[in-house]
């Protein structure tokens, strides 16, 4: 009976990792489609600003660069959200930190 309920427990820790994963590469996959998309509009937009110029007039006019830098920003922010966690706080930071708050009252209490 015991080896029933372990392979029921590892089936579910089994499936709970594999829906975690699915999550992690749906998340990459739409930012790298996000990613994708930008690189080709800017290109298409690109090419459209640079036939529109006159003979002599400078590619580099600030209402040229509104699209890329906007979307850019946002792009960011859709990086930074997959990305993000292990970005700024590292991997485990979390646990690390629940791990130290124990500890820390775990000593105050003894004192």
């Amino acid at each position: 009976m015991r080896n029933k309920v372990e392979m029921d427990y590892n089936n579910l820790q089994s499936e709970d990792r594999y829906a975690e994963a699915q999550k992690k590469v749906k998340k990459l996959k739409g930012f790298y489609s996000h990613l994708m998309i930008y690189i080709l509009v800017n290109i298409f937009i690109f090419v459209l600003n640079v036939k529109d110029l006159s003979p002599g007039e400078s590619y580099f006019q600030l209402e040229n660069f509104f699209t890329a830098f906007f979307w850019g920003i946002g792009l960011l922010f859709h990086g930074l959200s997959v990305f993000g966690g292990s970005i700024f706080f590292g991997k485990n930071w979390e646990e690390k930190k629940i791990k130290e708050f124990m500890e820390k009252e775990k000593s105050e209490k003894w004192e």
